[in-house]
């Protein structure tokens, strides 16, 4: 588990990839915050009819950004870009870092889109790199679907909070 090492290239949301930047057992380096992959758009947006108010703040935040790059640089530019923008990074990992990040990662409480970059990373592992036998071991990756992913927990630290408990 020590001596098998993955290496991914990953462009995804940077509120997913902060969640997963929050694990101390991989390595990571990551281009500097922007607007140049994009951003992802929320599904509920569309089911509610408001992808043209996202679409606006976004492209809004894009000319602040662009402002500020001309004024103060890459730096300060940054602090400009929402979440929903996309970041690339590499993600370097062992195997026992793989099962720890993947297993935890794509449990029904998590955020479906680092969910997806989870199991997308998991489904590479045992088809790309063809290591079956390391990914069929590691149990707990879970690629169902759920609505309202943390409704439970939400519940339980609910009903906690009611009874004086922390």
């Amino acid at each position: 588990m020590e001596r098998v090492d993955y290496r991914f290239d990953i462009t995804c949301d940077f509120g997913s990839f902060r969640d997963l930047q929050r694990h101390r057992m991989l390595t990571l380096d990551w281009q500097r915050l922007g607007i140049k992959h994009g951003y992802t758009t929320p599904g509920v947006l569309a089911e509610v009819g408001r992808v043209p108010e996202w679409d606006s703040a976004m492209e809004r935040a894009a000319g602040l950004n662009a402002n500020l790059m001309d004024q103060f640089g890459a730096d300060v530019a940054q602090y400009a870009v929402p979440f929903g923008y996309r970041i690339r990074f590499v993600m370097q990992m062992n195997a026992r870092e793989a099962f720890h990040l993947l297993e935890l990662r794509t449990a029904r409480a998590g955020h479906p889109d680092y969910r997806r970059v989870c199991q997308e990373i998991h489904r590479l592992i045992r088809e790309k790199a063809g290591h079956r036998a390391i990914a069929d071991a590691m149990k707990f990756v879970d690629y169902e679907e759920y609505e309202l992913e943390r409704i439970d927990s939400e519940r339980r630290a609910d009903e906690r909070n009611s009874n004086g408990q922390t």
